[in-house]
């Protein structure tokens, strides 16, 4: 199975399908993902554009999901950006300014307390705390 993406015009995954092996495949048997767009477009329309990703992100850093940015110069997929403090690191993930503790304990994020300079992780506090 192959999977593609659809691409509107702003750059931004708006569907993922899942393509049968028969339907992207030349005459050899070679997945070719020319042949899977093309067959994408016949379903979809010839106007739409579409994108291979990969469920175990093989290729393009990333599997694409419904929202996710397509980068075509860099031919990368990569998530909504979470917070504005965050920044893309060059495997296409969003990285924290501020590194994740790494005590053991369970933290999330706040964006106000790292504004204010009084942090960024926040410590989620034990049930029964």
């Amino acid at each position: 199975m192959a999977h593609f993406a659809q691409i509107d015009d702003s750059g931004i995954v708006t569907q993922v399908v899942v393509i049968a092996d028969e339907d992207t495949s030349d005459e050899n048997g070679n997945e070719v993902e020319s042949i899977g767009v093309d067959f994408c477009k016949s379903l979809f329309g010839a106007d739409t554009n579409w994108v291979q990703t990969s469920y175990n992100g093989n290729i393009r850093y990333n599997y694409a999901g419904i929202g996710f940015t397509w980068d075509a110069g860099n031919n990368a997929f990569y998530t909504p950006q979470p917070f504005a403090s965050w920044s893309l690191d060059a495997a296409f993930k969003w990285q924290a300014p501020i590194p994740y503790p790494q005590n053991g304990e369970d933290y999330y994020w706040d964006e106000d307390s790292y504004n204010s300079g009084s942090g960024g992780w926040v410590l989620i506090p034990f049930e029964g705390e």
